[in-house]
């Protein structure tokens, strides 16, 4: 075994849970996120940080005469956990992100497990030797088999020649 690693240092041992670099996701390559619940506590904490003071996710006494039925979570925090749960794909390589089209497809409800569908529609280098663009279609998808939202991110990423 080489004294170097894919990290950089010395000491003989490699680095798990480096993301993937732009070389490793030519157009057509697609993967999937594990799962994640939205809980009640993700719910109160997102709208207590973000102010989304709605009553749509804030009044649960009010419920009845709303058109959504049951504990609807904000778009926005159905996007955020989609971005956690890809951040393994992106750890240590990903350089910025730059530009996306965001479409809330359905309702997310506290209870819904979610997890993202990826596949790569756009994989070019950039002027700068050492890294490339890469954009992604991706799907947010619940238990049920539901798409509840898409957006396509275009991010820069490290190369394996540097960066």
């Amino acid at each position: 075994m080489s004294d170097a690693t894919n990290d950089g240092t010395n000491d003989g041992m490699k680095t798990i849970g480096i993301g993937f670099h732009f070389e490793d996701l030519p157009v057509g390559t697609r993967f999937k996120t594990l799962g994640r619940t939205i809980t009640e506590a993700d719910l109160v904490a997102f709208v207590n940080l973000s102010w989304l003071t709605e009553e749509l996710f804030t009044n649960a006494d009010q419920r009845g005469g709303m058109a959504i039925r049951g504990r609807v979570v904000p778009g926005a925090l159905v996007y955020s956990c989609a971005e956690g749960l890809l951040t393994p794909s992106m750890q240590d390589t990903g350089l910025a992100f730059l530009h996306a089209e965001l479409n809330v497809k359905g309702p997310t409800f506290v209870g819904d497990t979610i997890h993202v569908e990826c596949e790569v529609i756009e994989a070019r280098p950039t002027s700068k030797p050492g890294r490339g663009l890469v954009r992604t279609s991706n799907r947010v998808v619940n238990q049920r088999g539901e798409t509840v939202l898409a957006y396509n991110p275009l991010r820069m990423l490290k190369g394996r020649s540097g960066g």
